[in-house]
């Protein structure tokens, strides 16, 4: 796909996902994400060329514009839509496949000073919620969707819905997944039930001793002097 197909791609996302959008034109003008994203489209060229520090350059400059930091080596598929994007941080190492959508907030940050591969890379068509914070090496499969907040540290399946700090699946497939057992209310202790019957218990022990040392005393005279 060439450059002028994958930024239509781009402006066509975020008129299909932003119910906002007001047209084509209107995102082409007025819209940050798209507007980082094609200003980094033209950075990740000049970096593979090897161009000294030019297109690092250009994208400190395209983040003082957007309010996006997306480091020029990082890989960004086509369709990608950025939602409201301030503050959305896209690490050196980072992957990020055909037709995802970012929301404000998103680190896709790295764990180690370590040069390599140290940044996520994110799957077709996966959602990243609003302030969602996405660390490390991991990999985020095809149509999965991080919850608003979330951080999440270890590689999530494919169709799986991840939320909580850190991010626990609790959808897999559109299937809820259960976080926590059933609580079994009826098993729970009763401290009080408890102390009853144990009292229950000594007295009927001390009836049977009273009944052992008075055997022509019947079962009723033998509670009675118990009590």
């Amino acid at each position: 796909m060439n450059a002028f197909a994958v930024i239509g791609a781009d402006l066509r996302a975020a008129r299909e996902r932003d119910p906002a959008a007001r047209g084509l034109l209107d995102v082409m003008l007025s819209y940050p994400g798209f507007h980082a994203l094609v200003g980094h489209r033209v950075v990740h060229a000049l970096y593979r060329t090897r161009l000294p520090l030019l297109p690092r350059l250009l994208s400190t400059w395209m983040r003082f514009l957007t309010g996006i930091e997306i480091h020029p080596a990082a890989r960004i598929g086509s369709g990608v839509f950025i939602d409201h994007g301030m503050g959305v941080v896209i690490g050196e190492t980072a992957e990020i496949g055909d037709g995802c959508t970012l929301y404000q907030g998103v680190t896709l940050g790295g764990t180690s000073a370590v040069r390599g591969k140290r940044h996520p890379t994110l799957g077709r068509n996966v959602v990243v919620g609003v302030g969602a914070v996405v660390l490390g090496a991991i990999h985020v499969g095809d149509g999965a969707r991080i919850g608003g907040g979330s951080v999440v540290v270890k590689d999530v399946p494919a169709k799986a819905t991840v939320v909580g700090v850190p991010a626990r699946i609790v959808m897999q497939d559109g299937k809820p997944v259960r976080v926590v057992p059933d609580l079994q209310h009826v098993e729970m202790p009763d401290p009080h039930g408890d102390a009853i019957a144990n009292l229950q218990r000594k007295i009927e022990e001390l009836a049977r001793r009273v009944q052992a040392l008075e055997p022509d005393a019947d079962e009723g005279e033998a509670w009675s002097w118990v009590i």
